[in-house]
């Protein structure tokens, strides 16, 4: 039986939906060139990092308690600072999420008095509440005297020149938010953040750039510490973690930048002296191994969902041929039935928990209600295929991951079944 005929039976996928994967899947070939490309290069040099650190086995055991003395938790920082090309990193399943690992950086670094400019519009909404942005307090920064300054983009572009204005002596830190979160914007290139990180350091060398990598490690051959950032922060159950990782961050930079993070991770004294890997050093190692491998299969999907969505007739950011900064493929629907539907049938076309029918909910950390699609093996691990969405005008999802490519393409093709069913598309 052909893969077509199979996928007619078992997932009732019409044949006019399945032409049209097909002609996105040709329109994305030549983008896939240059995707192995950039996963080749980061293969190679995820692998030289584990050999020159001499890995080995017995590193693959973990600690309790306090963690003193883990050598495989400790070369598995040293690893990540090579791979990351910076002087240190830390890396802890202690640190549940994106957002508590960029926090750690902010309360790290800032001190009462200080200002933090976010250089790249509004923060990802979930540090809203950390900075003091929205919400009750709850030991924001706000709250310990640390202000904050904000440089919308231009045309999607960094306002460097506005930056420049704005700097000034009380200027402790200037957030570079990578990806594009929840916005309608392309994702910062490296070429960008290396233009950004120029100027700041032409203006006061003293100021701690600090980026949001979360979505962009391995998306190219450098990582923002490479190009002048002093931090990078991010999730393990994103890009850098594999597939493998059941939680964790990493915070990577120069030296005395990661030690005040792990400061605020742990405490003063303590910093990244402690904090017992349990277990999971092996899942940590084996899944920066496939990460660039991963973060490819992402890539293919997001740039052939970009095609296919288009292909519909629906705009879509990035355009499939543009350069790519992350691994987010943005849809706009125009409507929250049409956006619902589609996060629906991502779902449908799960894994795990395909049965689940997600609705919109008043999601911890989001001024909107938020609608998730998320069958995955980890728990919230946008590195496994998943769509999400603010229910707000103009309903735009925001679809990444993807552990396999096919993946990827079943599961838009389910989606895009499910908007043909329910009459809110046709072809």
């Amino acid at each position: 039986m052909q893969s077509k005929e199979y996928i007619k039976l078992n997932f009732g996928i019409s044949e006019a939906v399945q032409t049209l994967a097909q002609k996105a899947q040709a329109h994305a070939a030549t983008q896939y060139v240059k995707i192995d490309e950039i996963k080749e290069l980061n293969q190679y040099r995820v692998i030289q990092a584990m050999q020159e650190y001499r890995v080995s086995e017995t590193m693959f055991s973990g600690t309790s308690g306090y963690g003193y003395d883990d050598r495989g938790r400790d070369t598995l920082d040293q690893v990540y600072a090579k791979v990351f090309g910076a002087e240190a990193a830390l890396v802890r399943s202690q640190i549940v999420s994106g957002t508590q690992a960029i926090a750690m950086c902010l309360f790290g670094i800032l001190r009462p008095g200080m200002h933090m400019i976010s250089a790249t519009g509004k923060p990802y909404d979930t540090l809203e509440e950390v900075i003091g942005i929205r919400g009750t307090g709850n030991g924001s920064l706000k709250e310990f005297g640390i202000s904050y300054k904000q440089v919308d983009l231009i045309n999607q572009k960094i306002d460097l020149d506005q930056l420049e204005q704005m700097i000034d002596q009380q200027t402790g830190l200037i957030l570079l938010q990578r990806s594009r979160g929840y916005d309608w914007r392309n994702a910062l290139s490296i070429d960008e953040l290396k233009e950004a990180c120029m100027r700041i350091k032409s203006i006061r060398k003293d100021i701690v750039i600090l980026v949001d990598n979360c979505y962009g490690e391995f998306v190219d051959v450098l990582e923002p510490t490479a190009i002048g950032a002093d931090l990078v922060a991010g999730s393990l159950i994103k890009n850098p973690g594999g597939g493998l990782a059941l939680t964790g961050g990493y915070v990577a930079g120069k030296k005395e930048c990661v030690e005040l993070a792990a400061c605020r991770l742990t405490s003063p004294g303590l910093g990244s002296h402690v904090g017992p890997s349990l277990n999971m050093n092996r899942a940590f190692f084996q899944g920066l191994f496939m990460a660039p491998h991963i973060v490819g299969e992402c890539l293919k999907g997001s740039v052939f969902c970009g095609h296919f969505m288009r292909l519909l007739g629906f705009p879509v950011s990035p355009n499939p041929e543009d350069p790519r900064g992350d691994i987010i493929q943005a849809i706009q629907f125009g409507n929250k039935e049409t956006l619902v539907a589609f996060c629906q049938g991502i779902q449908k076309g799960s894994p795990v928990d395909s049965f689940v029918e997600p609705y919109p909910w008043d999601m911890p950390g989001y001024a909107h209600q938020v609608i998730m699609a998320a069958g995955g093996f980890v728990q919230g691990a946008s590195i496994e295929l998943s769509a999400d969405a603010p229910i707000k005008e103009p309903y735009i999802a925001y679809m990444q991951g993807g552990l396999v490519v096919e993946h990827v393409k079943l599961g838009l093709m389910i989606a895009v079944q499910n908007m043909l069913d329910k009459g809110l598309i046709c072809l």
